[in-house]
């Protein structure tokens, strides 16, 4: 199928981009404003995936940067996370190919859903560095893999899975947790885009004008983190969750 693009679409592209890179650099969900834009212009289902995860994937890339030189995350401490993330999103990427992921699909909602509740009900949570409860390389091997292939497999709302997961399992304040977050989406983005590219199904132009509005939205975003902290992550990353919840709720009832 083909797909014709015109000049009106470029400053539509570029502002959904911009927007979705600043929610994303913040607290995750910004396929959300973008997928919906490439659909309602006419991208084909099966290259509007493959186009939002290579603007997607300049938008976290910039964040994870941005997060690196302010040393909200140092490298030296995040590599056995990347390694192992980058192994289980290769390996989801692979299963989903084989597998239903029907299950998550009504699973996944639940979970998003206990997260809002935790963090409504605990307002303390990620306001202060606290002691891990995991050893660090257990937490990447765990965590990477498991996040990494979830990734991989379906991907709804994994932002939020590793926000909470540095917050619980590290002890992490959430603005740090947010910042590590953002290093870990790029690398399992890296294997999924990947795929896409080698099976055709990336409309170039139009993925790139998106990008240009993501890495501006994704530096607003990531900038704002690291000078306002968790009183303004808190609500986004809050209102972030109870959105994408009912979204997959509604993509399985609808």
């Amino acid at each position: 199928m083909t797909f014709e693009v015109t000049p009106w679409m470029y400053p539509l592209l570029f502002a959904g981009g911009m927007l979705a890179g600043w929610i994303d650099a913040i607290a995750g969900g910004g396929g959300m404003v973008t997928i919906p834009i490439l659909l309602g212009i006419g991208v084909p289902p099966q290259m509007v995936l493959g186009t939002n995860k290579f603007q997607a994937s300049f938008g976290s890339f910039t964040a994870a940067y941005h997060y690196v030189r302010k040393e909200v995350v140092p490298l030296d401490d995040a590599w056995a996370g990347i390694l192992f993330t980058l192994i289980g999103s290769a390996l989801g990427t692979i299963a989903v190919q084989q597998m239903d992921p029907g299950l998550l699909n009504v699973v996944i909602p639940f979970l998003l859903l206990a997260i809002a509740v935790l963090m409504l009900l605990t307002p303390d949570l990620g306001a202060i560095q606290t002691h891990p409860r995991l050893a660090r390389m257990l937490f990447y091997v765990l965590l990477g893999l498991g996040l990494g292939f979830y990734d991989g497999f379906f991907g709804p709302g994994v932002g939020t899975f590793w926000a909470m997961a540095f917050v619980l399992g590290l002890g992490f304040t959430l603005t740090r947790a947010t910042g590590y977050t953002k290093v870990m989406n790029f690398t399992s983005n890296i294997v999924s885009l990947l795929v896409f590219a080698i099976g055709g199904n990336i409309l170039w132009a139009p993925g790139a004008v998106m990008a240009v509005g993501q890495i501006i939205g994704a530096r607003l975003g990531s900038g704002m983190v690291v000078k306002r902290g968790v009183r303004f992550i808190r609500p986004v990353f809050i209102v972030m969750v109870i959105l994408t919840t009912l979204k997959l709720l509604a993509d399985r009832l609808l």
